[in-house]
């Protein structure tokens, strides 16, 4: 079969909506702490900005240059959007909803109120008022819309207040209708939360409702006839054409410059807003009904987790988790000697990221190590691994790295970083033209003794030591030579001129990644044919590249057990007769980000296992470069089978199937609960206290359903 029906495959935005509304899911879910729940209702609605700061923007473009190319699923852009705006209605509805009828309620009974102006009593108003007047109007800019005055160019997910004005005086109207529009902008500067005082527990106001309470103070000589907060998204991806830019970093720049003033694709309103509001706004903005929406809980939801640094108490959160380091790094003093005898797996944030972070700031003051080469696609504001990268250069070693910054919404920091480092002395390279470099690797060449050794890191996330306390990744060390060879040749690739070679181990995006995958997948597929046990574990963040889904069907169809551990958009339609029976579609979401790419080929005793910086996207395939490495050391390849894939697929706490028609249903808790990060947690917090058998406990405890043949089989303790 072709596999070109277009009811096969799930639209890409449908998708990643569902994934948004899993995340909303954990901010209903009565059983976390408030603020754990508070957290997830406010990623919620930052995924919703970048969805729409990129996706929509992309297909209003699109809509707008004519474009009506379809992707696998035959949706046309207007289709889309008009789609996207009904789904999205209908998540905006459901979170007021929530925080109306939840989260508001809740933080009332743990003694927070957070109040509207039309709630406040007299000596509330009162102390609003004085606040407003001493630290609050001198930094206000009241902006008129007249004529005179052109409609203001506000910032991209800027807090802003709208008001109707009537001018004092029955015969001095400078309308028809008596009104005029002014907007105030909410200055980011101030806090955004406004202590008001309670006779119990804590009394809040945010700072747009305080302007709009205060709004009168801003416009003598007029009478405020309505004021309410709105916000505008506006379209913020860059378009750089490197093939003509003579300076790429100056462009990028440039473009960044110009992003503020990207066309608006988004206005959210105050539910209070009057008719006249919107009429004016939507006019002003250039946007239709379609994007206009309106809520009952605040506009921008991450100004409450001031709350969380204002109020520690510990049954309003989380307990706390303090990420691990193996036994075999804690007792050492070289990093560089263990990895010269066995390789190391970490996985984040269970274990720590600082070994990452010591394997490059020991390399720097080893006197052995002459050069060190390593990309960055995104990293900290403080950054330890840049600084040790510095450091380096002042030993006197040659120091290379590839700055990816056309890494998205991590532009500007990135170049700050570049041109940091270029001051110190590093040889800082931007990347092959038309590609982005997504690989996160780095390379350690030491001298020992009359020979060069050489040590590699490469990673599923980013060189970011704040995201890895909160993204689940792994990190694999290596000195194996093959693997350092294929790294040299990739290096030589990126900062020099060199055709791609034959690479012994790895496979490179844009050159064979794809190839691989589908190799990989299809000779499953022949196994099975022939009456063989086969099976394929895959986990990753989004699935969405066509031509690997449809290697997916034929492989189902052949009779491969296939699993996929996708967080996020999944464009395969799992369960359709004939087709995908055989293929089943999990996502966890919890209190980590799930981010680890992992891929297991084969049944029984020795599948073979990789791992990658890649999803199995169109983009990491064709316009990124991407490394995904074969994990070689047979312990630490029966680790991951049993830790990250086995025990995700035994999740039913956190876990949501995806069912034939799209939806996301839960696992179900039959039998024994498992929810995979915590027993990861447990399983990390047992490791550091030396338990003799931990993983065996392990697999005792989750093992996984059979399909054919186990995912698992019992292995030596793993190296680390």
């Amino acid at each position: 079969m072709e596999f070109n029906d277009p009811q096969l495959f799930i639209n890409r935005e449908q998708s990643w909506l569902a994934f948004n509304e899993r995340v909303l899911d954990d901010a209903r879910d009565r059983e976390l702490p408030l603020y754990e729940r508070l957290k997830f209702f406010a990623i919620a609605s930052s995924n919703l900005d970048e969805f729409f700061m990129v996706r929509v923007a992309g297909l209003k473009q699109q809509l707008a240059s004519g474009v009506a190319e379809t992707a696998a699923d035959g949706m046309l852009p207007a289709e889309q959007l008009s789609a996207i705006s009904e789904r999205v209605h209908k998540l905006v509805d459901a979170a007021s909803l929530l925080w109306v009828e939840e989260l508001h309620p809740r933080l009332t009974a743990a003694g927070i109120s957070i109040l509207t102006r039309d709630k406040l009593t007299a000596e509330q108003k009162a102390a609003a008022r004085t606040y407003f007047t001493t630290s609050v109007f001198l930094a206000l800019t009241p902006l008129a819309v007249d004529p005179g005055h052109p409609f203001p160019h506000l910032r991209n997910k800027s807090l802003n207040v709208a008001v109707l004005l009537r001018r004092e005086g029955p015969k001095r109207r400078r309308n028809v209708r008596g009104t005029s529009l002014a907007v105030v902008q909410v200055p980011s500067v101030l806090r955004r939360l406004v202590p008001v005082p309670t006779d119990k527990g804590s009394a809040f106001l945010l700072l747009g409702e305080l302007i709009a309470l205060c709004a009168g103070d801003l416009f003598p000589g007029y009478v405020v006839e309505h004021a309410a907060a709105f916000r505008v998204t506006r379209n913020w991806d860059i378009n750089v054409d490197e093939e003509e830019s003579e300076d790429l970093l100056s462009t990028i720049q440039e473009e960044l410059r110009r992003r503020d003033r990207g066309a608006a694709v988004r206005l959210e309103l105050d539910a209070v807003a009057s008719p006249q509001i919107e009429s004016l706004l939507t006019a002003a903005l250039k946007l239709g009904p379609m994007d206009v929406y309106r809520q009952q809980a605040p506009l921008q939801p991450s100004d409450l987790m001031t709350l969380t640094e204002l109020d520690l108490r510990p049954e309003l959160r989380v307990e706390p988790f303090v990420p691990t380091v193996p036994a075999v790094l804690r007792d050492t003093e070289s990093l560089l000697s263990v990895v010269a005898e066995r390789d190391i797996l970490l996985h984040h944030p269970y274990e720590s990221f600082d070994p990452v972070v010591r394997f490059l700031e020991e390399a720097a003051e080893d006197p052995n190590v002459l050069a060190i080469k390593q990309t960055l696609y995104r990293t900290s504001g403080d950054s330890p691994i840049a600084r040790a990268l510095s450091r380096a250069v002042e030993n006197g070693k040659q120091v290379a790295v590839l700055v990816e910054i056309k890494a998205r919404l991590d532009e500007a920091n990135n170049i700050a970083w570049a041109r940091k480092m270029e001051e110190s002395g590093v040889h800082v390279v931007y990347g092959l033209i038309g590609l982005k470099t997504h690989s996160k690797v780095a390379l350690v060449v030491r001298r020992e003794g009359n020979g060069i050794r050489r040590f590699v890191h490469l990673g599923t996330g980013n060189y970011n030591p704040n995201t890895a306390r909160h993204y689940t990744d792994l990190s694999l060390f290596t000195s194996r030579t093959e693997i350092a060879d294929d790294v040299s040749a990739l290096f030589n690739m990126l900062t020099g001129y060199a055709v791609a070679p034959q690479w012994k181990r790895l496979a490179v995006a844009p050159m064979g990644l794809q190839e691989k995958v589908l190799s990989l997948i299809q000779r499953e597929a022949e196994k099975a044919r022939r009456g063989e046990p086969a099976r394929i574990v895959a986990k990753m963040n989004s699935l969405v590249d066509s031509t690997v889904i449809r290697a997916l069907y034929a492989a189902s169809q052949a009779g491969v057990e296939i699993d996929l551990l996708v967080r996020g958009i999944c464009c395969l339609r799992p369960g359709v007769p004939g087709v995908s029976e055989r293929i089943r579609v999990t996502s966890v979401v919890d209190r980590f980000l799930e981010h680890s790419r992992v891929f297991a080929f084969g049944a029984g005793n020795s599948p073979e296992v990789w791992m990658s910086s890649a999803d199995w996207m169109p983009r990491n395939f064709l316009r990124r470069i991407e490394v995904m490495f074969p994990v070689e050391d047979p312990a630490i390849r029966q680790r991951l089978l049993d830790e990250v894939l086995g025990v995700a697929l035994k999740d039913n706490v956190k876990a949501r199937r995806l069912q034939v028609d799209g939806t996301y249903v839960p696992v179900g808790k039959d039998g024994t609960q498992v929810r995979s990060q915590t027993v990861l947690m447990e399983l990390a917090r047992r490791n550091n206290q030396q338990d003799p058998k931990p993983l065996e406990a392990l697999r005792h405890a989750t093992a996984p359903e059979r399909r054919d043949e186990p995912l698992v089989r019992p292995a030596p303790q793993t190296a680390n």
